[in-house]
Order: C-alpha cells, then sequence, then structure tokens
C-alpha cells in the first residue's frame, strides 16, 4: 500500500490516542532505519514516521523491487530522501542509525537484530524473533549485553481490548481456569503447485536466501509467501501462533509449559509448500493445559469464533479475538455475557501506533517494553517446541530455565540447525 504525504498527514489525526512521552527527549527524532521494506515493514515505518519521533535516514532490501517503492514513499511522507541500501550491514556502519526496524522474513531476523545491537541501536524486530530456539536466546544475550531496547511486533499486547481481556482474567471474573484453546481456522482450496523461475531483476535471490539454503526461486515464495516454506519460517504455528501463545503466555504467571506433543500432516493442500496444513499441539503446564490447532481448509462457518483463544475457567468461558474483540459466555445461563469490541487501526487492523509509542518511551526512561525481546522469545520458544515435537514425531519434556530437552539428545540438536557459509550461526555465552 502507498499513500500520499496528504493522507498519511490526514490518518494521524484519525489514530487512537498513544500514551504521552514525558522527559528531556520527549522531542527528539530518533535516526531511524528499516531493513526489509516490504508490506509488514512499511506499515510499521509508516507508523514511526506518523509518531514523530523518528527521522527516517535509510531502508534497507535485497530486493529493488520493494526498495525503490518503499524509499519513494517515505519521501512523499517526510519530505527528505532516505538512503538506501542493499546490505544491511552496510547501512549500520554508514548510517549509524539509532533504531532499526527488522521486517525481513524470519530467518533473517536474528542475524540483523543481533547486528543492530552491537551497532549501538535499539531493535524493533517483527515476530516470530527467530526460527530456531538457540537464535533466540543469541538474540536476548545481545539486548543485554548491549543494554538495548528491543521490542517485538506481538502488537496484540498493546491492543485495548485485549487488554482489557487481561484484566479480566486476573481478577478472577473467570475462575479457576483450567485450559487454554488456542486455534485459527482460515479456509483456502487445495492449490496446485506453482513451478520455479528464475528470479525477478533487482532481486538478489541468494542473499534473500542467507543463512538458510539456496533454493530455487519460487513466486510462492517471496513476496509474502516464504511462512509457507520450512527452510524460512515455521507454518502457521510459527506466523498465527505466535500471537496466540503470547496471550496465554500473557495470562498466566507460568513460564513455559513442561511438556510439549504435536501431530499434523498435510492433508488437503497440494501446492508446493511444504507446511503442515492441519496440526495440533498440547502443551501442558503445571497448573493448566494448552492447544493449538490449525487448518488451512474448511473456513470455520460452523463454529462461532475462527482465530483467537477460548480461556476456560470455572465461571464460564472467554474467547479472546482479534477483530471480533472478546466475549464472556457465562456458567449461568440467567448471567449475562460480556462483549467488549476490538480497537484496530487500518491498514490491515493492528495495534502497531500503541506498541511503538512503548517502545520510544522505554528507550528514553530505560525500561523494557511491554513486547521485550525475552517475552518475545517465550512465545517463539512455545511455537517452536510444538514445530519441534512434529518433526521428531513424539512429545519433549522441556526445561525452560535451562532452555534444554530434557533427555533427548536429537530433539537438542533441532534447538539450532547449520548455516550456509558464509553466514555464522549467533554464539550463545
Amino acid at each position: 500500500m502507498s499513500v500520499t504525504r496528504r493522507e498519511f498527514l490526514a490518518a494521524t489525526g484519525m489514530a487512537m490516542a498513544a500514551p504521552a512521552v514525558h522527559g528531556a527527549e520527549k522531542n527528539k527524532k530518533y535516526r531511524t532505519a528499516l531493513i526489509g521494506s516490504g508490506w509488514w515493514g512499511m506499515n510499521i515505518f509508516r507508523t514511526a514516521i506518523q509518531s514523530g519521533d523518528v527521522e527516517a535516514v535509510a531502508v534497507c532490501d535485497v530486493d529493488r523491487n520493494q526498495l525503490d517503492p518503499a524509499a519513494a514513499e517515505v519521501e512523499k511522507l517526510t519530505g527528505s530522501a532516505p538512503r538506501k541500501y542493499h546490505d544491511y550491514r552496510e547501512l549500520l556502519d554508514a548510517v549509524k542509525p539509532e533504531i532499526v526496524i527488522v521486517g525481513t522474513p524470519d530467518h533473517w531476523h536474528p542475524l540483523i537484530a543481533i547486528a543492530a545491537c552491537h551497532a549501538g541501536a535499539h531493535v524493533y524486530v517483527e515476530k516470530p524473533i527467530c526460527h530456531t530456539i538457540k537464535e533466540g536466546i543469541a538474540m536476548v544475550q545481545a539486548a543485554r549485553a548491549n543494554e538495548r531496547v528491543v521490542q517485538v511486533g506481538t502488537h496484540r499486547r498493546a491492543s485495548p481490548h485485549n487488554i482489557s481481556a487481561m484484566e479480566f482474567l486476573r481478577d478472577g471474573k473467570l475462575g479457576e481456569i483450567g485450559m487454554v484453546r488456542a486455534f485459527v481456522h482460515y479456509g483456502g482450496g487445495a492449490g496446485s503447485p506453482t513451478p520455479d523461475s528464475e528470479p525477478p531483476e533487482g532481486l538478489d535471490w541468494d542473499f534473500w536466501c542467507g543463512p538458510g539454503p539456496l533454493v530455487p526461486f519460487n513466486r510462492r515464495m517471496h513476496p509474502k509467501g516464504f511462512r509457507g516454506f520450512l527452510d524460512f519460517a515455521n507454518g502457521q504455528l510459527g506466523d498465527w501462533g505466535i500471537h496466540w501463545m503470547d496471550q496465554i503466555l500473557w495470562w498466566t504467571e507460568e513460564k513455559y509449559p513442561k511438556r510439549v506433543g504435536s501431530v499434523g500432516a498435510r492433508h488437503i493442500l497440494r501446492d508446493n509448500t511444504d507446511v503442515p496444513d492441519t496440526q495440533v499441539v498440547q502443551f501442558e503446564f503445571e497448573s493448566f493445559t494448552a492447544t493449538w490447532e490449525h487448518r488451512r481448509y474448511a473456513a470455520n462457518n460452523a463454529e462461532k469464533h475462527n482465530i483467537g483463544c477460548y480461556f476456560y475457567g470455572t465461571a464460564g468461558t472467554l474467547h479472546l479475538g482479534w477483530r471480533d474483540g472478546w466475549t464472556f459466555y457465562p456458567v449461568n445461563a440467567n448471567t449475562p455475557s460480556i462483549h467488549v469490541e476490538p480497537r484496530l487501526h487500518e491498514p490491515d487492523q493492528q495495534n502497531i501506533p500503541e506498541l511503538w509509542a512503548d517502545f520510544v518511551r522505554c528507550i528514553q526512561n530505560g525500561s523494557r517494553p511491554i513486547c521485550d525481546i525475552e517475552i518475545g522469545h517465550r512465545s517463539t520458544t512455545m511455537s517452536l517446541l510444538g514445530m519441534l515435537s512434529l518433526k521428531l514425531g513424539r512429545s519433549v519434556r522441556w526445561d525452560g530455565e535451562k532452555q534444554v530437552v530434557l533427555g533427548d539428545d536429537d530433539a537438542n540438536r533441532l534447538l539450532r540447525r547449520d548455516y550456509r557459509a558464509p553466514w555464522k550461526y549467533p554464539e550463545i555465552a
């Protein structure tokens, strides 16, 4: 989506009010660079510019078909042309940004975020934070070692209806909760394979693949389709799932599950993606059981909701959703239900402005953001453990303090993967 400066400025008056930032630096504009200038990266960058807190100094992408339009739009919005880069390392060395937004495909998040922290930048990194669990450990360590604020794009923690739902749950109004069911059921047909082809002019496909394997270019992978391929992402659980794993961890005082088991398969899809079209995961915590389920067919028209979490308590059930807000269904039929509507921003019905405001406020006062990298790491880890169990074909016992699988060498080997030369897997202290 591209907008004009006039449209952009008009939209600023329509945005929901974000919390005010106070302190000596509240009028400071942070030199900000975007790395990964596709659809979602530009959603974040527009919001950052709209906030008035940033000077948009640079845009980086290995695909000029994304880079050039993004830079042109930034110039229209700000009146100043950002510097354009092909290689994020050159950008970090030359521009020395104070804030870096990482909006690349998932497999690039760790290396870029870690490099940005080492270069002295605060980081807004999209979810999921990583492709394998040990990358996430390294990202947390880099943020802490460099004393950088790292915000993860799980913007539902800043969404008004999600916040009020958490208040309802924590006030005990659902009673004692013994189970949470998280799910995404969207439709779609079986599809058909998309043949490989030569990369389009302007795309450095080798660089795009980066630390992942160098596979033939396929239009289904880029742009936007990479999450359907396990070499570069973790499917529906690694995409949608992390949002709802994050809601579960936000609610509970427990930081991680103790056992994870998953089953799944490709029952319906006939295209050339390789992620499961059907998956169920069970997460056993000390005080409750959580499940995840998704399918990529048979849109959920038979049930009331097709996405979100059901929290099951002794006083009733609470559905926490996205575009449908949240609803409490009491056990007592004489007790009225409660419904709270969402308040979301366009485009794409999100709450990035609130999350960005929290990010900048934390940079200014040195506090941890609401979607701090460690929080994002734990939520990502839940999703990745589900995928790990699916790949192994058995459940795993997880030691969340040591971040290892208990008594399973094969599983622990899957906590990382080999990088393609010359890229090196992040070191863990």
